[in-house]
C-alpha cells in the first residue's frame, strides 16, 4: 500500500457568523475563513491553500437549478475562491445541489488522490442565507460584498435532477417542510403508535441533539431542550407541516461554512503534518433511491441509507458495532429514523446520533451541513485515537446518499472507492408501485400531512391508493378547516375518500368520508 494513493484528511475548518448581517462577510470569505482554519487544524499556515492541486466546492443553495438568483455572486464560485486563496487548482468542481454533497464530495476527492490524479484536495462549502435574506428584506444592500464576479460557469460534479417531478410539485410535494413530514406520518402508521405518544418520541429523539448543539461552540442555537419544550406548540414554536413544530425543522438561514484539506498520506508527510492530525477515510459509498418519492416502495424507509451504509462498512472491515460515534443526517426526524433503522440502531442507542447537535440546531447550511459533521468527527476521533466513526448525508427528499468511515487509525487496505453504479443497479431495480396521475373516485390514504402558514392551516397534501392500489398525490385545500384538524387529532393514514379533479384541471382534490 503506497503513500502516494492513501488519502488522509489532514485538518478540517468551521466558521459561523452571528453578527450585524449588514457587515457580514461575503460568501467567498466565509470559504476563506473556513478554509484558513482548515489549514490551521493541520498545523500549517495559509500559503499551503496557495499550492492546493484540487478544489472541491459545495453548491450555495441559492445556485440550485431552477433557482433564481437573488443575491450578487459570483458566477464560478470555485474559482473566485480559487483566486482569493492565490490557488490554481487542475481540478475544480462545483457540486449539484444536496445535502449529501459534502460527504459525496469527500468521497470524490479520495478516490482522485488514490488514483494518483491529484496530492492536495480543499473540499469546502458555505451558506449565507442568514444575512443575505436580511440584507434583502431589510434594504440593507450588498456594496460591501467584494465577490460578484462574471465568469464562464464552472464544472459542475453529482447528480444535477430535480427533486420532484411536476406531478409532484404541483401537489405541494416540492419542499423539504412538506415531504419529510410524508415520511414522519408514515413512520407513526406503520408502527402503530398513537400521535401523542408518537408526538413524545419526536422530542425524546431530538432532545439530545439540543444538548450537544450547547456545548458546540459553531451551533447556530447553542440553546438546550427538553423533550417536551421541541414538540409543544406555542406561538414560538408553530407548526410548520404536521407533526413538525418548528423546533424540530432544519434551519437553512445561516452563515457558516466549513471545509476540509484532504492530502496523499506522503503528501501529508511532506507537509510536516503531526500524525496525530490525520484522520482516514476507511470506508465510503454514494447511491440514489428511486428517484421521486411518489414512485417509491414505501415512504418509511430508504434502500440507498441501507446499502450505502453496508458498503462503507464493508470496506472498512467492520460491523456497525465497531462505531464509536455517529453524525446521522438530520434535517427532520423521519431522517434521523430512516437512518438508524438503516444500520441497524436503536433509537436509545447510548452512542447518540450527532457531533455537531445536527441541522436544526448546529444548524443546517444549504447543502454544506455534512461538512461540519465531518470537522467535529475529526475532532472526536483524535480525542480518542483508533476510534472509528461514521458519517451520513442525505440529499433531497430521502433520495441521495453519502456515507464515510473515517479513524485515526491508518487502513490495513489500499483505498478503492466502489462505483457507485453497482449499488444504483441495485436500488433502479426494485419494484415499485403504479402511479395515476388523473385520479378518480375512492382513495385509500398512504401518508400525509398538514401544511400551515403564520395564519393557520394552508394545505393538506395526501398520497394514496385507488381502488387498483394505484397511487397518487392530492391536495385538500386550507378552507377544508375541519377535516384538516381532524388529520392532527386521529390517525389519518387508512382512513378513506373520493378524489377528483380541481375546477382548473391543475390538481387532485381529496375530500375525507
Amino acid at each position: 500500500m503506497s503513500d502516494e494513493t492513501t488519502p488522509v484528511l489532514i485538518g478540517g475548518g468551521q466558521f459561523t457568523w452571528r453578527g450585524d448581517p449588514g457587515a457580514s462577510p461575503c460568501p467567498t470569505q466565509l470559504l476563506k475563513f473556513a478554509a484558513e482554519r482548515a489549514a490551521a487544524d493541520a498545523g500549517l499556515g495559509a500559503d499551503v491553500l496557495a499550492r492546493i492541486d484540487g478544489l472541491a466546492m459545495i453548491s450555495f443553495a441559492i445556485d440550485a437549478q431552477g433557482e433564481r438568483r437573488v443575491m450578487p455572486h459570483s458566477t464560478n464560485p470555485p474559482a473566485t475562491l480559487a483566486r482569493r486563496l492565490g490557488a490554481r487548482p487542475d481540478w475544480s468542481v462545483y457540486t449539484r445541489a444536496g445535502g449529501n454533497s459534502s460527504q459525496y464530495a469527500i468521497n470524490v476527492a479520495a478516490q482522485r488522490i488514490s488514483e494518483g490524479r491529484n496530492r492536495q484536495v480543499l473540499v469546502i462549502g458555505a451558506e449565507f442565507m442568514g444575512s443575505g435574506v436580511k440584507r434583502l428584506t431589510r434594504g440593507l444592500g450588498f456594496e460591501d460584498w467584494d465577490d460578484a464576479e462574471d465568469l464562464p460557469p464552472p464544472e459542475w460534479i453529482g447528480d444535477g435532477r430535480p427533486g420532484v417531478s411536476a406531478y409532484e410539485a404541483v401537489h405541494g410535494m416540492d419542499r423539504p417542510i412538506n415531504i419529510y413530514p410524508l415520511f414522519e406520518n408514515a413512520l407513526r402508521a406503520r408502527d402503530g403508535r398513537s400521535i401523542p405518544d408518537h408526538q413524545r418520541r419526536l422530542g425524546e429523539l431530538f432532545a439530545p441533539f439540543t444538548r450537544v448543539a450547547a456545548a458546540n461552540p459553531e451551533a447556530w442555537f447553542p440553546i438546550e431542550r427538553s423533550a417536551e419544550e421541541l414538540v409543544t406548540v406555542t406561538p414560538a414554536n408553530r407548526m410548520i407541516g404536521f407533526p413538525y413544530p418548528k423546533f424540530v425543522n432544519a434551519i437553512m438561514d445561516v452563515d457558516q461554512s466549513a471545509g476540509v484539506l484532504i492530502t496523499s498520506l506522503a503528501r501529508a508527510r511532506e507537509l510536516g503534518v503531526a500524525e496525530d492530525r490525520m484522520v482516514f477515510l476507511h470506508g465510503c459509498a454514494d447511491a440514489n433511491d428511486i428517484w421521486n418519492p411518489i414512485d417509491r416502495q414505501d415512504f418509511h424507509s430508504s434502500p440507498a441509507m441501507r446499502l450505502t451504509g453496508e458498503r462503507a462498512l464493508g470496506m472498512a472491515g467492520l460491523s456497525v458495532s465497531d462505531i464509536a460515534a455517529f453524525d446521522l443526517y438530520s434535517c427532520f426526524p423521519s431522517a434521523v429514523q430512516v437512518g438508524a433503522e438503516s444500520l441497524g440502531l436503536a433509537l436509545d442507542d447510548p452512542r447518540g446520533f450527532t457531533v455537531t447537535g445536527g441541522l436544526p440546531y448546529a444548524g443546517g447550511p444549504g447543502n454544506n451541513y455534512a461538512m461540519h459533521g465531518v470537522v467535529v468527527m475529526m475532532q472526536r476521533l483524535r480525542a480518542q485515537p483508533g476510534s472509528f466513526g461514521l458519517c451520513t448525508a442525505n440529499g433531497w427528499y430521502l433520495t441521495k446518499q453519502s456515507t464515510g468511515v473515517y479513524s485515526t487509525r491508518r487502513p490495513s487496505a489500499p483505498f478503492r472507492r466502489e462505483d457507485p453504479a453497482v449499488l444504483q443497479a441495485q436500488i433502479d431495480a426494485l419494484p415499485r408501485p403504479a402511479v395515476i396521475e388523473r385520479p378518480s373516485g375512492r382513495g385509500r390514504v398512504e401518508t400525509y400531512t398538514v401544511i400551515h402558514d403564520r395564519d393557520g392551516f394552508r394545505m393538506g397534501i395526501i398520497v394514496a391508493r385507488d381502488m387498483a392500489d394505484r397511487r397518487f398525490a392530492a391536495i385538500i385545500p386550507g378552507t377544508e378547516t375541519e377535516a384538516l384538524a381532524s388529520l392532527e387529532a386521529r390517525e389519518g393514514v387508512g382512513r378513506t375518500g373520493t378524489v377528483a379533479r380541481s375546477e382548473d384541471d391543475r390538481r387532485n382534490l381529496f375530500t375525507l368520508d
